[in-house]
């Protein structure tokens, strides 16, 4: 299985975003928050409308670490200011204990309704997306990678922020996860050069 990539082109992100706001209102609020806020999809997942509305930051205990006798994480976000009144207008008619993004469906086995959607449901949704505007190596886990990606590219004065944020040890770690570790060497590749010049 291939290492999933983030979305390196703005410029794509907004196309897919524009996209996604006329064809599914709650996917898109699902992509946003994802390049926006760092997330992992299961994180995404747990978000229920109370925990959001009217909040300039949304507080939560990471999934990855719940059910661990290791301390819970607790961990902070802003709702980025670009997708802060669609989020509102999306809960708007929500119950506080709704989920964000709740399957559209009944759950199979439990007979549930209401559920958040799975990961098999949200990767048909970014890849399907992805396949659409033509881009390769993409997951659930591209839309953390883009955020890193893009924080970094824009400062990388940002690198300590991310190793925090990600959980990573070193600094080569974070770089490999955001996939500049590869933009790097691709770039390196194109200056060496063994042709004589003049």
């Amino acid at each position: 299985m291939n290492e999933v990539q983030p979305i390196r082109d703005k410029e794509v992100i907004i196309q897919i975003k524009n996209y996604l706001k006329v064809t599914s209102f709650r996917n898109y609020i699902f992509f946003s928050m994802g390049i926006h806020s760092g997330l992992r999809v299961s994180d995404l997942l747990q978000l229920k409308a109370g925990s959001v509305r009217d909040q300039l930051h949304i507080n939560y205990v990471a999934q990855k670490t719940k059910n661990r006798k290791k301390k819970k994480k607790r961990k902070k976000f802003i709702i980025h200011p670009d997708i802060y009144e669609d989020l509102m207008v999306y809960i708007s008619d929500m119950d506080d204990d709704a989920y964000l993004f709740a399957s559209r469906q009944r759950k199979k086995l439990t007979g549930a309704i209401g559920e958040p959607i799975d990961r098999v449901t949200a990767y048909k949704m970014i890849s399907g997306v992805a396949q659409r505007f033509g881009l390769t190596d993409i997951g659930v886990h591209s839309l953390r990678k883009t955020w890193g990606y893009h924080l970094y590219m824009d400062d990388p004065r940002n690198l300590a922020l991310l190793m925090e944020m990600f959980g990573h040890e070193d600094i080569a770690t974070t770089l490999l996860y955001i996939g500049n570790t590869q933009d790097s060497m691709d770039a390196a590749i194109r200056r060496l050069s063994f042709t004589q010049s003049g």
